[in-house]
């Protein structure tokens, strides 16, 4: 994650600054497509993600150099019919969907002019694009659903807000990924899974607390959760040497020691 604080101290905007932000996020994947929007996509971004064993699929604006002239000229195109061009290291295709309307989009995954067999005749390429795209937007839907987000003037606390939800979310990924069983069936897992993380996050907090609190219903709480520790079933050893071997390794998730101890409750 990457906060933009608007241009550097002197006031030149930064060249090419698409690329670098999506070399930067990309940094130590491999074996993976990234779908991005014309802002970002470069033919010359495609080729340093293939270095990287990244391919690329993205919208591209009609002033690149790289774009032939041909893929630019609407006039006299039949609605649904396509354009390609090739290079050794990319795929471009100019769309019609309407009249005078033109979709162009860059990849370096595709390497043939596939056509679907809809009635709007869709390229491969522009699918795969619109079945991939969106991931931002979605994230923002997902974690605007539960959010710890709270009206503040201070900005710090706006970004700390959104790590905090977007951490607990792909917490919440990675906990139903290896415990594909946890609360199945359940249309709500998340929401269970971040109450099981707040209680997990405050309770030893409160375990340790000597002094109650002054309301009657929170001082009770506070009670109960200090005698449910005392019963409270010792820690799983497995887990606390697979989290240490991940921090210190990047170990595999898959890898991690599943039994009935751990399914009871999310890691945290």
């Amino acid at each position: 994650m990457q906060v933009y604080t608007g241009k550097p101290p002197g006031g030149v905007p930064e060249k090419n600054q698409g690329m670098r932000v999506v070399l930067d996020m990309s940094e130590g994947l491999q074996g993976h497509n990234i779908t991005c929007d014309n802002f970002f996509t470069s033919y010359r971004l495609g080729v340093e993600l293939q270095k990287r064993k990244l391919t690329m699929v993205g919208t591209i604006r009609k002033n690149k150099p790289e774009l032939p002239s041909e893929f630019l000229k609407m006039q006299g195109r039949t609605v649904h019919s396509s354009k390609f061009a090739f290079s050794e290291n990319a795929t471009v295709v100019s769309y019609c969907p309407k009249k005078n309307k033109n979709v162009l989009v860059m990849s370096t995954m595709h390497k043939d002019a596939s056509l679907s067999a809809r009635e709007d005749i869709k390229p491969q390429i522009i699918l795969d694009y619109n079945s991939t795209k969106g991931g931002v937007d979605n994230l923002d839907k997902v974690t605007a659903t539960y959010s710890c987000q709270r009206m503040t003037a201070r900005w710090p606390l706006v970004i700390f807000y959104n790590i905090v939800d977007v951490s607990a979310y792909n917490a919440y990924v990675l906990w139903t990924e290896i415990n594909q069983q946890w609360n199945g069936g359940k249309l709500y897992r998340r929401r269970l899974f971040l109450e099981e993380l707040g209680k997990a996050l405050i309770t030893p907090k409160i375990q340790r607390r000597v002094r109650p609190p002054r309301s009657t219903a929170a001082a009770s709480a506070v009670q109960k959760i200090q005698a449910d520790h005392q019963h409270m079933p010792p820690i799983n050893q497995k887990w606390i040497q697979w989290i240490q071997a991940v921090a210190r390794n990047g170990k595999d998730a898959s890898s991690a020691p599943l039994d009935k101890t751990v399914k009871q409750a999310p890691l945290v």
